[in-house]
């Protein structure tokens, strides 16, 4: 066990990142710090960093606290499967057991941007890439006039539209299996509020000309969207923060910029009034400012 507490932060995380480099999955580190003004925001930060799990710190004495990292699977992540696209995202893959309302980095975010586009003003609300329903599951919590509303979700995934019917039985909600890239066999129509969560930036999607298709034939001009665009990683359960892009072995954010401009830009230039907020996963809505 290392002390840390004549250490400063600098000499701490080099000795961290070469122990945390060193374990294998589900082993721990463990170390000694002072139980003085303890930052566990700071520490949490360096696990997650170092693909690890801050497991609960235990006392000492009054001034000592032994703390514990414990090494994630990075094996077991959806991001690495080799599924085919479909059940990648199905009932039984790994990203199923994946519940984003229970991690509050995501949940206040959303929130948020339900409160931004004023949701109780919409009635006809679109999620693209709807899975299993998560963010229907925020909206009938939260929305003040739930029954009023017509939602429709679309997947391309038929077992997790079907797990989606499972869950909700209100009359109010219809699901649909679909190919965002060619929405047009559905006759959906065009919505006041559009959401779609960490599915425009799939590699099985042209980002640009499916985003102006959702934009042009499926918003009505005084309507609003939710885009979600994913700065984190799914690790062993764990939300990890930092997104990763192919080729690349660390976080790399210009993708997700270049995507969060371009979207912003143009909804600019169709007269809405765009906010972007978030951390783990980067929230953008958008607002007509058409009079």
């Amino acid at each position: 066990m290392i002390d840390f507490r004549d250490k400063n932060m600098m000499e701490i995380v080099d000795i961290v990142s070469t122990q945390t480099k060193k374990l294998k999955s589900k082993e721990h580190f463990k170390f000694i710090i002072s139980n003085r003004e303890v930052d566990y925001k700071g520490w949490i930060d360096l696990a997650q960093i170092s693909f690890c799990k801050m497991m609960t710190p235990q006392t000492a004495d009054n001034d000592t606290l032994i703390m514990c990292y414990e090494k994630l699977n990075q094996e077991d992540s959806f991001h690495s499967q080799n599924e085919d696209v479909e059940e990648k995202y199905g009932a039984k893959s790994t990203f199923a057991t994946i519940d984003k309302n229970n991690q509050p980095a995501f949940l206040v975010h959303y929130l948020k941007a339900l409160e931004n586009v004023k949701l109780d003003t919409r009635i006809r609300v679109l999620n693209l890439g709807v899975n299993s329903g998560e963010e229907f599951e925020v909206l009938k919590k939260y929305s003040k006039n739930f029954t009023n509303l017509e939602l429709v979700g679309v997947d391309y995934c038929s077992s997790a539209i079907e797990e989606a019917k499972k869950n909700f039985a209100d009359e109010n909600i219809s699901f649909h299996v679909g190919d965002i890239n060619d929405l047009e066999p559905l006759n959906l129509g065009k919505f006041d509020l559009i959401i779609s969560i960490g599915t425009l930036q799939s590699t099985n999607l042209d980002f640009n000309k499916v985003f102006m298709n959702i934009v042009q034939n499926y918003l009505k001009k005084d309507g609003a969207m939710i885009l979600g665009f994913p700065n984190c990683r799914w690790i062993d359960g764990e939300m990890i923060y930092g997104g990763m892009v192919k080729n690349y072995n660390f976080s790399e954010l210009s993708l997700l910029f270049k995507d969060v401009n371009y979207c912003k830009k143009y909804l600019q230039q169709k007269k809405f009034r765009v906010t972007v907020t978030g951390k783990d996963y980067i929230f953008m809505t958008a607002t007509s400012i058409r009079k």
